[in-house]
């Protein structure tokens, strides 16, 4: 009889939350793609390779974001500017630029491996393919144009939120780099062409401040 009491009693628990999700009151399922996700600030999504506000490309060749994948999926090659027509501002560039994504596991040591924060990190996560080719991003695809646009290879697809492209990497808009708290508040990255909005992330007191606002409105 004890079994059968608290079997009982485990299948109230279960029924009570299954009508309650079926009535709706306690739905927590997202009807994806109807309603999108809202992403957190620091969010890692697909990658794009940036360009100074000039234009100028921002990656200089270094393949130090290739040294630190622990995935080993990207694969660059530098190759010296052109001193009548350079690429970057250093003295090389990023000739070629290619990331496995079926390899890439998101984890962002390439941003935080980029000496000249070329590489960054967007929103976007809706990227599926029908075949390998197409998972292999090669720097036309990851490059953002001199107006601060960033391509997408799929730009019909229906699920695509292209302006989540045009989202800066939350990780550079942190404003306390190493716990050093001097520094909130002060913008530590150049930013780029475009809507990107590189700057610094309010402050823990600020989004109290917002939260305690939002839930005071509701």
């Amino acid at each position: 009889m004890g079994i059968l009491s608290e079997l009982i009693k485990g299948l109230r628990v279960t029924g009570g939350i299954m009508i309650r999700t079926i009535a709706g009151n306690e739905l927590v399922t997202t009807e994806y793609p109807k309603e999108m996700r809202v992403k957190p600030q620091r969010f890692h999504g697909r990658h794009v390779l940036n360009r100074y506000p000039d234009g100028m490309e921002k990656c200089i060749g270094c393949e130090l974001c290739a040294g630190a994948c622990p995935a080993q999926c990207i694969y660059v090659r530098g190759e010296d500017n052109d001193p009548d027509n350079p690429k970057s501002p250093g003295e090389r560039f990023g000739y070629v630029y290619e990331i496995n994504m079926l390899r890439c596991i998101f984890c962002g040591l390439c941003v935080e491996a980029c000496p000249t924060e070329a590489i960054t990190m967007t929103h976007l996560f809706e990227f599926s393919t029908t075949n390998r080719e197409d998972a292999i991003y090669t720097k036309e695809t990851l490059l953002m144009d001199r107006r601060g646009s960033v391509p997408h290879m799929f730009p019909d697809d229906e699920l695509v939120d292209l302006d989540e492209l045009d989202s800066a990497d939350g990780w550079v808009r942190a404003t306390a780099p190493s716990g050093v708290a001097a520094y909130q508040g002060i913008e530590m990255w150049q930013g780029t062409p475009g809507p990107g909005d590189w700057s610094p992330e309010p402050t823990q007191e600020e989004r109290d401040r917002l939260s305690r606002d939002r839930t005071s409105d509701g």
